[in-house]
């Protein structure tokens, strides 16, 4: 199994490069939703990476198996060490 691929964090990329707006949860649509003042302290980067992996990262259906990709490769049991 080819350990070189992060299914999840190549998805979040994609979601990133796209721009996309999502009309699900969480509500504050990477940060644009979140209160001001929340946003002064916490800065919009905490909410960037808060996106739903159905709906989000992937779609309804997980029809790019994004989970079921990084399940797999999770489960084979190969870690990598720093």
């Amino acid at each position: 199994m080819d350990h070189s691929h992060a299914p999840v964090l190549d998805a979040l990329a994609a979601y990133h490069r796209e721009d996309q707006l999502p009309f699900t949860p969480p509500g504050h649509k990477q940060g644009r939703g979140a209160d001001p003042r929340v946003r002064d302290v916490l800065g919009d980067a905490v909410f960037r990476s808060d996106v739903l992996a159905i709906s989000g990262l992937d779609d309804r259906v997980s029809g790019g198996k994004v989970l079921e990709r990084a399940q797999e490769l999770m489960a084979s049991g190969v870690f990598i060490e720093d």
